[in-house]
């Protein structure tokens, strides 16, 4: 074969090992089967997976030329959610470059500059090595976060779902971020009243009410366009905040505007649980919040969680810090909010249906005829850290269970190769 024959086979190959592996036919025999829909939990049951998809939910379910997985009674759910974070398009924390989520083009603090076009999605990095980390403890979603920071404004950016499944794209519609109270008072001026004289004028340029070419417009044309979107109610504003107080103003901002409207952290969220549940806002909340860490969370309880869910809010899930590395702990948070108070099951929701739903994934979150097979088989409880996921499936695709942190763990636990066979040195000596 000539050199360029050889060099076309090299390239073949190397396309050919790019693409995520097909999805497998699958049957899932004996589990318990936590739904997180209408049908609860199911005892001794059968998941069946065909090209992707869960084909059947029910006992005795057989299948030719399916792959069967004996799970002997153990939990089985939906893929879980990750959090609100920067898993994909933050490295390493400590590393600016590594960093992609917030956008800085005034001047530190003196200046704000309002971009609220830019899409952090167009930086995502299906290949970060820290999604591993979070797939094989049975994470398969997250929501990629814009963060606010001095230069840039409160309306932080936009972001989206992404399936943890090797895609470069988003699986859902783009989310708008608003940071508010005192989140985002060193972007307005130091003070929070600013926050919704600056709204204001923002969407009176988004309407058109402030001419383009006005000395005090804030919008690109980009930026008008991106805006008004989110006012005609065609993709979801998820608003960073914590106060009572600002979050009755916001609930009265969003219903002048029309916005759809959700809301992360919300440390005292509990105290207007009726307000947010007329308005079926939907709120991603802390359960380690507890003790007061600013002005903004005086009422802040382990038991946010709960009071909200029996108020009846939508309730899910988000860490305060360093979430990208830790999207694999939000189950210890759920576990968190169950050991004060929230009923099991609604846990569970919030780490699977509830952020689907709100994200507009509607096709993830539940296990039901129909849904994509984005499934995790557990030891044991999956709100207990003393259990682990057995085995991540999406699309019905196993994925391997390993990542970096198991791979050097393995290379450090074995004897090492001497160095004229290929072995490598270890990183410390005996």
């Amino acid at each position: 074969m000539s050199r360029r024959g050889l060099h076309r086979l090299a390239a073949t190959a190397l396309a050919l090992l790019a693409l995520p592996a097909l999805a497998q036919d699958v049957l899932i025999r004996g589990a318990t089967v936590h739904t997180a829909g209408p049908r609860g939990t199911l005892q001794n049951t059968d998941v069946l997976v065909r090209g992707g998809r869960i084909a059947e939910v029910g006992a005795g379910l057989s299948a030719a030329g399916a792959a069967v997985v004996e799970a002997r009674g153990r939990p089985l759910t939906p893929a879980l959610f990750g959090g609100i974070n920067g898993l994909g398009i933050e490295e390493v924390s400590g590393e600016s470059s590594t960093r992609d989520g917030s956008l800085a083009l005034g001047d530190g603090a003196k200046h704000m500059v309002v971009r609220p076009e830019f899409d952090v999605t167009l930086a995502y990095n299906p290949d970060s090595v820290l999604i591993p980390v979070a797939t094989m403890e049975g994470v398969g979603f997250g929501l990629l976060s814009a963060g606010a920071t001095a230069g840039g404004s409160i309306l932080a950016g936009q972001g989206a779902p992404v399936r943890l499944d090797g895609g470069l794209d988003p699986a859902g519609p783009k989310v708008l971020f608003l940071q508010l109270g005192a989140r985002g008072a060193s972007l307005t001026g130091d003070s929070r009243a600013a926050q919704w004289m600056l709204l204001d004028q923002l969407i009176d340029e988004a309407r058109g009410r402030i001419p383009a070419g006005s000395h005090v417009a804030l919008l690109t044309p980009a930026g008008r366009t991106a805006l008004a979107r989110y006012l005609d109610g065609q993709g979801l504003v998820l608003a960073s905040v914590d106060r009572a107080a600002d979050i009755r103003q916001l609930l009265r901002w969003a219903r002048r505007h029309g916005v759809r409207l959700a809301i992360a952290g919300g440390a005292e969220a509990w105290r207007v649980a009726p307000e947010l549940a007329a308005a079926q806002v939907p709120v991603f909340v802390d359960p380690l919040d507890n003790l007061p860490a600013s002005f903004d969370q005086l009422h802040a309880t382990l038991e946010n969680a709960a009071r909200l869910r029996a108020a009846g809010v939508a309730v899910s899930f988000a860490q305060a810090s360093d979430a990208a590395h830790n999207a694999r702990k939000l189950r210890q948070l759920a576990g968190n909010a169950v050991a004060h108070g929230l009923p099991w099951d609604d846990a569970l929701a919030g780490l699977t249906r509830v952020p689907a739903e709100t994200l507009g994934l509607a096709d993830l979150g539940t296990i039901a005829p129909g849904q994509r097979a984005d499934l995790v088989l557990w030891s044991g409880d999956p709100l207990d850290v003393a259990q682990y996921a057995e085995q991540t499936w999406l699309d019905g695709r196993a994925l391997p269970m390993r990542s970096r942190q198991t791979e050097l763990r393995d290379r450090y636990l074995r004897e090492a190769a001497p160095r004229e066979r290929g072995g490598l040195p270890r990183a410390y000596a005996r």
